[in-house]
């Protein structure tokens, strides 16, 4: 009867395998858990520390709003924490270049890495280090967390809890460059405003001098004193009101419209002037954007390379190749030599003469 064991790799002929190599195996996959030990040692890799800092972002980027004006209507509270638009925000600017070229340039990490300018691509090779060590991920709990991995665990901290404070500088500084442009025009605006203003009351001063108080009341009091002149015949008094009644007359139209401009302005001075102090608010004063919730400290232990892993995975991944070359080695190998063995020898005929 044929045995049929070699037919399927399955557990019985794997056993065998090994059983019958079992030396051989064992012999190589020591070499293979030494290589490992070996070549995960410091000579080969370098180690990395890693230091992590958790925070969350601010609900509102602008205090003026919340706290100051008094037409904004917003839930939001200025002690609140963000929600996912905010972590997203934050997301972008921590991996935006203000940041990356700020934290390259803080710690030389050109120098610190051992890049050298002249080399091919250097700051390629730079971005991608930097990419590799300095990570920012969502966490589940929408907070946002900071990991940096580096040979000195001292620097690595350092590093984490810089890039924390980095961002709200670079969260200010680009939220100066709108909010300085948008407190000169509402300044402008509002100095405008008060000039036409101080314009308008000169204008008024001088009808005032000119007798011109307020048009409408001055018109009443002035026909009624002139019709108890009339009834006196007093011909002079009768005169000198007809004189100030032309007076208004003359310029009771330009004091009426000068007072209701004035009275618009002031009405738009007090939006105006609301506008102003927010926008100046925002433009001098610097808010934090986020609230720290874990800060970085000084690694005990590195955290790369794992080297125990390292060791199984590579023991493993050999055991299972010296699996599968054993099983082609002694199937296909038996069957070429058995190939070999019944080859039918060539017997040269004789000679015909």
């Amino acid at each position: 009867m044929q045995d049929t064991s070699k037919d399927t790799f399955n557990a019985k002929y794997l056993c065998r395998l090994l059983a019958d190599h079992r030396k051989g195996v064992l012999i190589l996959l020591a070499v293979a858990a030494l290589m490992a030990v070996l070549f995960s040692s410091p000579w080969f890799i370098t180690p990395l520390y890693k230091s992590t800092v958790i925070l969350y972002p601010t609900s509102s980027n602008s205090i003026s709003k919340v706290l100051i004006s008094t037409t904004y209507q917003s839930n939001k509270d200025i002690l609140e924490f963000g929600e996912s638009e905010q972590t997203e925000q934050m997301l972008q600017v921590l991996n935006s270049n203000r940041i990356r070229d700020k934290v390259i340039e803080r710690f030389n990490l050109m120098e610190h890495y051992g890049i050298k300018p002249d080399s091919k691509y250097p700051y390629t090779r730079l971005n991608k280090l930097y990419d590799s060590r300095i990570r920012f991920r969502r966490t589940e709990y929408n907070a946002v967390r900071i990991t940096v991995m580096d040979a000195d665990p001292a620097l690595a901290a350092q590093m984490a809890n810089d890039i924390a404070e980095l961002y709200d500088s670079t969260m200010n500084t680009m939220q100066k460059e709108v909010a300085v442009k948008a407190f000169q025009l509402v300044d402008t605006e509002y100095k405008n405003l008060c000039a036409e203003m101080a314009a308008l009351e000169d204008s008024l001063n001088t009808l005032r001098q000119l007798g011109v108080f307020d048009y409408e009341s001055q018109v009443e009091m002035l026909s009624q004193q002139l019709a108890v002149e009339l009834g006196k015949g007093n011909h002079q008094g009768v005169k000198n009101i007809q004189d100030h009644l032309d007076i208004l007359a003359q310029y009771g139209g330009a004091y009426y419209a000068i007072s209701e401009k004035l009275d618009h302005d002031r009405l738009q001075l007090s939006l105006v002037k609301t506008k102003y102090e927010e926008a100046k608010v925002d433009a001098t004063e610097d808010v934090p954007h986020k609230f720290v919730v874990t800060s970085a400290f000084q690694a005990e232990h590195k955290s790369y390379p794992i080297r125990w892993i390292i060791v199984v995975v590579t023991v493993l991944a050999t055991f299972l190749l010296l699996l599968i070359l054993l099983g082609l080695a002694d199937r296909y190998g038996t069957f070429f030599r058995g190939k070999a063995a019944g080859a039918p020898e060539k017997t040269q005929e004789p000679r015909q003469t």
